[in-house]
């Protein structure tokens, strides 16, 4: 079915059932929200909370549509700037790690895979953990290579790195980088939406080992159902930064994006859930 008919069903029956009935992770989208801003009165909140279920609700409605999608109407979904960022860094034989977060929609980023085939940059992946679920695990591998895409486990991107040096291949991987860390993993801390937080350095330290030029996916909807998407570069020089400061750049422009309209990242997530000990540094310092 078409998109329009999908938001209508969207309206009709899926954001009411969500959000009014069943009340999805309600808990815990107040709590993020509400710690996130402190300085907005409770009428603000709500807006963002009712705006967030039904861009909710609707994304699901577009992640569905995905495998009906044509590339002519992917095209029109996202649009994506600076796009000369990740090609010519592939041209220079650079390969590439495209940072991104759970903002506006993220299964329609591997349509980037249409504009990198034309360009003859066909050696692009997308990082992602293994669903728990086999049959969701297989249907999202699907729609992640509706548009040529390749998907590689956390566990085999860095023999897929290896093979690609040694064909002499510059490849781009895309990850999600602004979950919550596993337990074993909280390595560096810093204030993020105004709450002491522990950010993922697991691609800073892929774009150290392999040398990737680092660039971050700033998400933008433009209106029901369509997104952009613009390019900007972290660095193309990892060995040369300071430790932890791909990670903290990552971290501020990944906070931009959302201040900028907090409604279409996934407050559902229990993104706080590890508390820093009391005897580790203070926000922002590194924890060794």
């Amino acid at each position: 079915m078409p998109l329009p008919v999908l938001f209508f069903m969207s309206d009709l029956f899926l954001y009411p059932i969500v959000y009014y009935v069943v009340r999805y992770r309600l808990n815990v989208v107040r709590k993020n929200l509400k710690n996130s801003f402190p300085d907005k009165s409770e009428t603000e909140l709500r807006l963002i909370e009712r705006k967030f279920y039904r861009h909710f609700c609707d994304s699901f409605q577009e992640t569905v549509r995905i495998l009906g999608m044509t590339e002519k109407e992917a095209r029109k979904r996202m649009v994506f700037k600076n796009l000369e960022l990740i090609t010519e860094t592939s041209k220079n034989g650079q390969g590439v790690l495209l940072v991104l977060g759970h903002y506006g929609n993220w299964e329609y980023q591997p349509f980037i895979y249409i504009y990198l085939q034309e360009l003859e940059s066909k050696r692009a992946f997308n990082i992602y953990r293994p669903l728990k679920s086999k049959a969701f695990d297989d249907l999202y591998l699907k729609i992640r290579s509706h548009f040529g895409g390749v998907n590689v486990t956390k566990s085999e991107t860095y023999r897929t790195v290896i093979r690609l040096r040694r064909d002499g291949v510059a490849g781009m991987f895309g990850l999600i980088s602004d979950q919550s860390p596993s337990g074993a993993n909280l390595h560096y801390w810093t204030n993020f939406l105004n709450q002491d937080t522990s950010i993922l350095t697991g691609p800073e330290r892929m774009a150290k080992q392999t040398g990737f030029a680092v660039i971050y996916a700033d998400v933008e909807k433009v209106s029901r159902g369509y997104y952009q998407t613009t390019f900007k570069l972290i660095t193309d020089k990892p060995l040369e930064t300071a430790e932890n400061e791909i990670t903290e750049k990552y971290a501020r422009l990944m906070e931009k994006t959302i201040v900028r309209e907090p409604a279409y990242w996934l407050w559902t997530h229990k993104r706080w859930k590890h508390k820093r000990q009391q005897d580790l540094p203070k926000s922002g310092e590194v924890v060794e």
